[in-house]
């Protein structure tokens, strides 16, 4: 593997050519920043770092089970949610695994690092980048594969798809002896989470883990939180695979604090309801775009006119000072795709002025 095809967003740590703090498009993080309640919960546990975690992680379980209604016995905590799926990979070892592209690229690099064969399936910029259920189980059944990784909304594209279609295909695969990972580490942010959302059913489905961040909807990822739904006998299984301490004690203590703090999940959800339409129209209109994906969540997908046009966007976005995604490591789309987050406003004007004043005189 090639480490350019691995490289993420929200790499802050190299130093700006203004000399300023980066001003970050290229990660998909709550727009409303760090909550008042994970800062909180860090002051009031500074004093227990003298102690190991809680190993069985009690509390956070308690409030992951309550909040997003799963018994407790269903649960595997993960440190950030990407650790669940190596530990997929690790615990389950499958031969051949397909992948819906493009997608998030820890997907296959978890896959490739337990030694699996990667199959593509090509998602469609004709079709809106649409997942076909049906056209996928057919080409599950052509390549034998043992695993399938998706994700819903899916990163970089924000394509959905239904509950029902995702139970329907997780039953046919389990038919065919083919696993199912849904990552659903976005859908926090959506009103409409139960028309897609697997995490009443994860719970009773064999061959199914769903996976779920809490770092990026309560704008945490420096913590790293995450967690999985999966049939209780699963769960214990992937438990008996990882690290007993894996979430550590702030960690643990930032979840619970945020799962309580409702004021926060709601108004970020009626921040992103009329930010992120906004957010499109005056992309849609600024200097050398052709076409921008429709919002799903907290990020868009932005189509170039030219390759050119996204090197010089992302080139010269970068000597201001601003990061945006570069998407052309994503397997499955072609030069010239970039992905923006949705952020405060007074960040979003920031960027369009400058992604205009770069097309001046041009």
């Amino acid at each position: 593997m090639t480490a350019k095809r691995f490289v993420h967003g929200g790499n802050i740590y190299d130093a700006s050519e203004t000399g300023e703090p980066w001003l970050d498009f290229s990660a998909n993080i709550n727009p409303l920043g760090l909550p008042h309640a994970v800062v909180a919960a860090i002051e009031g546990h500074i004093g227990d770092l003298v102690h190991y975690p809680d190993p069985a992680a009690r509390e956070l379980r308690a409030a992951l089970s309550a909040h997003y209604e799963t018994p407790e016995d269903t649960l595997v905590l993960g440190n950030g949610a990407a650790e669940l799926f190596y530990l997929f990979f690790e615990t389950y070892r499958p031969k051949r695994v397909l992948l819906p592209v493009p997608s998030f690229s820890e997907y296959e690099r978890a896959a490739l690092a337990a030694g699996a064969d990667v199959e593509y399936f090509l998602l469609k910029e004709k079709g809106g980048f649409a997942i076909d259920v049906e056209a996928l189980l057919a080409e599950a059944e052509r390549t034998k594969a043992e695993a399938i990784v998706l994700g819903n909304p899916n990163n970089p594209t924000g394509t959905l798809v239904q509950a029902d279609a995702l139970v329907h295909l997780s039953e046919r695969l389990t038919a065919l002896g083919c696993s199912l990972v849904v990552d659903e580490s976005f859908l926090d942010f959506r009103t409409d989470e139960q028309r897609f959302t697997l995490r009443k059913q994860a719970g009773k489905l064999p061959h199914l883990l769903l996976v779920r961040s809490l770092t990026k909807f309560f704008a945490m990822p420096g913590l790293r939180l995450g967690f999985g739904i999966a049939l209780p006998a699963l769960a214990r299984k992937l438990d008996a695979h990882k690290d007993v301490w894996n979430v550590n004690l702030l960690a643990q203590a930032a979840g619970v604090a945020v799962l309580e703090d409702y004021e926060y999940q709601e108004t970020t959800r009626k921040y992103l309801l009329e930010a992120a339409p906004a957010f499109v129209r005056t992309v849609a209109k600024l200097p050398g775009v052709l076409r921008v994906l429709p919002p799903c969540v907290n990020f868009v997908l932005v189509h170039m006119k030219t390759p050119g046009d996204a090197a010089r966007v992302i080139t010269g976005l970068k000597k201001r000072g601003i990061l945006v995604r570069n998407c052309a490591n994503f397997t499955g789309l072609e030069p010239g795709w970039i992905r923006l987050a949705v952020r405060r406003l007074e960040d979003n004007q920031r960027l369009f002025q400058a992604w205009r004043d770069l097309y001046a005189g041009f």
